[in-house]
């Protein structure tokens, strides 16, 4: 699963996407905006049915699925310069996320069950998490150097080597055996039972609404900083390495989180720091046109507003049974899917208005919701 997630997590163009839609797909950062929402509609209708199907037929078939039709994304998006035939590929990547998302936290958590080490999950899935950190950290330099001297669209068409990698991969994964909640359950009704079962359950709401609006407004800087970066003239060939040490301070954090938690004496303060600082680097990085801090708050608002939804899945875990796992975790993911699709336009609007302004109320909105969490210390249990 490590190896999966790694070859999976290879993005070269994580370091240069904006700079790839504005330069060679010659499209405005609105359009960007708008590609992304489309993205987010489609991870929302089928979400929670892919992660039926993967409660239904399995994890393995279904993440080898995932990262052939990423694969698939990847050539279509890097064969011409257009707005349609980026719809077209964001919808295969759409299709592989809603797939892969919930499956493979699921088959991994399972495989702890079946071993009977679900105690040590908090440090596996924190590690599990910084594999895909790790993927972008060795990823990005490359995909910086490739753009800067091949090209923007070879940055985009050689991820078809590491996602084909992945699915190869894929498919010498053992899946831990399941034991079914009831034999010949219908497919319309193990995607029902999920739903109903994360709607009907308290804690699981309070924890999934701090973690998804949270990662919500903490994600754009993925679509922030880079913009910020080229405002201030910084060399494009050096983009991946921001990247990296973004990626690198989060996977240092999720291997980490026991730690952290223990440093800061309670886990709730520890979830409530790391939405706190993003939100007033955020202010602070809208108001700099210094380069060295720019990179400095950028890096820190990532590596540690991002992987707290690792963490906030570790506890989530605790409250869903095996069997319907990864209909209900796909069910959180598909909520914070739906609100990423419905603030991309304005986002978009917002950048082409003012792009330090931007940051500035990115940043205070996530100081208030991190303000008003229920989230108590109780929830989290081990």
């Amino acid at each position: 699963m490590y190896a999966f997630r790694f070859f999976l997590s290879m993005h070269f163009i994580a370091a240069v996407l904006v700079p790839f839609f504005l330069n060679w797909g010659q499209i405005s950062f609105f359009q960007i905006m708008i590609l992304q929402s489309w993205f987010i509609l489609w991870v929302m209708l089928l979400e929670v049915p892919t992660g039926a199907i993967s409660d239904h037929l399995g994890r393995k078939p279904t993440l080898i699925i995932a990262a052939i039709v990423n694969a698939i994304g990847v050539l279509v998006y890097s064969s011409t310069p257009n707005f349609y035939i980026f719809m077209l590929g964001e919808f295969f990547w759409a299709f592989a996320a809603a797939t892969a998302s919930g499956t493979d936290e699921s088959m991994l958590y399972d495989s702890l069950k079946f071993l009977k080490k679900g105690k040590s999950s908090k440090k596996i899935l924190g590690r599990f998490g910084s594999i895909k950190m790790l993927g972008i950290m060795v990823a990005a330099p490359i995909g910086s150097v490739i753009a800067a001297t091949l090209g923007l669209r070879w940055t985009m068409f050689l991820m078809f080597i590491p996602f084909t990698i992945a699915a190869i991969t894929a498919s010498t994964l053992k899946e831990p055996f399941i034991r079914k909640a009831k034999e010949g359950i219908k497919y319309l009704e193990r995607l029902t039972r999920g739903v109903k079962y994360f709607y009907s359950h308290k804690i699981l709401r309070i924890l999934a609404f701090d973690s998804v609006l949270i990662g919500i407004l903490v994600f754009f800087i993925v679509w922030l900083y880079q913009p910020k970066l080229m405002q201030l003239n910084f060399d494009i060939k050096y983009f991946g390495f921001v990247t990296a040490a973004m990626a690198g301070l989060e996977a240092l954090i999720m291997i980490n989180f026991g730690f952290l938690e223990k440093s800061v004496g309670s886990k709730k303060i520890y979830l409530l720091l790391s939405a706190l600082i993003p939100g007033i680097f955020l202010i602070l990085l809208g108001l700099t046109s210094k380069i060295p801090f720019s990179i400095f708050l950028i890096i820190f608002i990532g590596g540690l507003g991002i992987s707290r939804s690792v963490l906030f899945s570790n506890y989530i875990h605790k409250y869903v049974k095996s069997s319907n796992r990864a209909t209900v975790m796909s069910a959180v993911y598909m909520f914070q899917t739906l609100g990423m699709g419905i603030f991309y336009p304005f986002i978009g609007l917002l950048v082409e208005w003012s792009l330090n302004y931007t940051l500035i109320i990115v940043g205070a909105l996530t100081i208030i919701v991190a303000s008003v969490s229920r989230v108590k210390e109780e929830h989290l249990i081990d």
